[in-house]
């Protein structure tokens, strides 16, 4: 068995239609992978391990408050093989439902009930197979009135980054990447000029780069827009990332849910392969089965290798022991699509761009707002400024989530707070990956606690204890509170779950995943009233 044969597993198991009955038995036959390997892998992965839920309703917080409940219900009613979704950056053209593996948006009660029990004319209900599916994409520009993304532009002639890149040399390109101020945009905030420096350092002369776009925090889409919009843009940063560490081989891992995405970046490869126009660099792409932990950079790793989906150990890190245990590169799609405009304009350049911080942001805003989508605008920017530009709010604002469900929520006072990576760590939330859920004062945050739980406690790997009893535990407690049937004290050990879970889990899923109920019940006890 070489380390192909496993990489193959979780392929195998598509083409197969999941882990129906044998296949794992014939998998394993076919490619001397253990039986076991073959059926571990597939039971781990949602879109995998149960082939007969052929619809899948999100039930992720903007699309709870935006009728998905009343759409799973009429799926059921209607008999069709359906099952809850945690989250399917959607967030925005809320309810979107997956089926088999395309997301439509919008999908309404009674678009289920003309689909007349048939799951597969859901397709005329919506998402007529364009990027014009998506939501809104603002054209809001940087204080300059310059962009360094600009999801509304045409693609600039392709190669003109990277022939710039060639120019500046490795070490240039890495020094303004440096001068940038570049953070990860995936949601660490990581300077990205480190992660270079540390691949490049590296003895090993075989070298991977390899993009994260297993986009499944709730609240967010941004990278969904930017492989729709300006695949350009994704494909020569890599290819300048690659150049610059001396790597060879791009791997690209795309969210399972991500068919429209695929597409479009899958023509471009092949338009960048016929063209040459990046030299030897060679672009691979692999689709992911949905497990929202493969957005972690080791986990999804792991998926890469034909594995389970589990974060690993830290130490080492990929910078020294990446994909095959080789230094490998990692990056968000959105941290990635910053590089070209950085080495034509320079450091400096991106750096001027932003508030508080450097650059611009893509932020993704959803919930009790007029105009949900994505707009770009300079890193610091307020949720009240990002929310204008969306339209404005509907209702009376009570609560946002700045960063996504690993976020929690922050109070209407805080509206005016930069929403940058050292303010919000400062208010201790997170910018995340700017996935600003809107909520105004029809929402009762025991409820939207208890709703961002359950995502956690769903899409927990269950590799560590903290993390895999600690989500359920959580979640448990609150629904009990709910439910009034306990008396006083149901939560009171959720702060010392919490810091246990944070102290002991080893990602940060299991670290974060408290935060929307501390959250809540510091900034809204009057939501969590005792025997109510």
């Amino acid at each position: 068995m070489t380390k192909h044969d496993a990489a193959s597993v979780p392929d195998r198991l598509r083409e197969a239609g999941g882990l129906l009955e044998g296949v794992a038995r014939d998998i394993a036959r076919e490619t001397g992978v253990p039986e076991a390997h073959v059926w571990g892998v597939g039971s781990f992965y949602h879109l995998l391990s149960r082939p007969d839920a052929k619809i899948r309703v999100c039930t992720g917080l903007s699309c709870l408050m935006g009728g998905a409940q009343g759409v799973l219900d009429a799926c059921k009613d209607a008999g069709m093989p359906v099952e809850e979704a945690s989250c399917l950056a959607g967030c925005d053209v809320p309810p979107a439902v997956l089926r088999d593996r395309r997301t439509l948006p919008h999908v309404s009660v009674e678009d289920v009930q003309r689909a007349e029990g048939d799951w597969q004319r859901l397709d005329a209900a919506a998402a007529p197979g364009t990027t014009e599916w998506t939501g809104t994409v603002g054209p809001e520009s940087a204080s300059d009135g310059q962009l360094a993304i600009d999801l509304c532009a045409g693609a600039a002639p392709l190669g003109q980054a990277f022939a710039r890149a060639v120019e500046l040399g490795p070490e240039r390109i890495i020094e303004e990447i440096a001068a940038a101020g570049l953070q990860g945009r995936g949601g660490a905030g990581f300077p990205a000029h480190i992660k270079w420096n540390g691949v490049a350092g590296q003895a090993e002369t075989e070298r991977y780069f390899v993009l994260n776009a297993d986009e499944g925090e709730p609240g967010t889409f941004k990278d969904r827009e930017c492989m729709l919009r300006r695949p350009d843009l994704v494909l020569e940063g890599m290819a300048i990332a690659a150049y610059a560490v001396g790597a060879k081989d791009c791997y690209l891992y795309l969210r399972g849910e991500f068919e429209i995405p695929w597409g479009i970046v899958e023509r471009m490869i092949k338009e960048i392969d016929e063209s040459g126009v990046f030299g030897d660099i060679r672009f691979h792409m692999h689709e992911g089965n949905g497990a929202y932990i493969c957005g972690e950079e080791t986990a999804l790793l792991e998926a890469l290798e034909g594995k389970r989906g589990m974060p690993r150990h830290k130490p080492p890190y990929p910078v020294s022991e990446g994909l095959w245990r080789k230094p490998t590169l990692i990056h968000n799609v959105e941290t990635i699509a910053c590089v070209p405009g950085i080495v034509q304009r320079g450091g400096e350049w991106f750096k001027g761009l932003g508030r508080s911080e450097a650059g611009t942001k893509l932020y993704c805003v959803s919930g009790h707002v007029a105009k949900p989508g994505t707009y770009e605008l300079p890193l610091g920017a307020t949720l009240d400024e990002l929310v204008e530009v969306a339209g404005g709010y509907i209702g009376t604002l009570k609560a946002f989530s700045p960063g996504g469900a690993s976020s929690g929520f922050l109070p209407a006072e805080m509206r005016d707070k930069p929403l940058d990576f050292k303010t919000l760590s400062g208010l201790g939330s997170m910018l995340g990956s700017a996935g600003v859920v809107v909520l105004n004062d029809t929402v009762d945050l025991r409820w939207a606690a208890a709703q961002q739980l359950r995502f956690f406690e769903a899409e927990s790997c269950g590799q560590c204890a903290p993390c895999r009893i600690g989500t359920r535990y959580l979640r448990e407690s609150v629904e009990r509170h709910a439910r009034g049937a306990s008396v006083d004290g149901t939560l009171e050990h959720a702060a010392d779950v919490a810091w246990q879970m944070n102290e002991g889990s080893i990602c940060g899923l299991g670290q974060a995943a408290p935060l929307p109920l501390t959250s809540a019940l510091k900034y809204f006890p009057e939501d969590f009233p005792e025997g109510a």
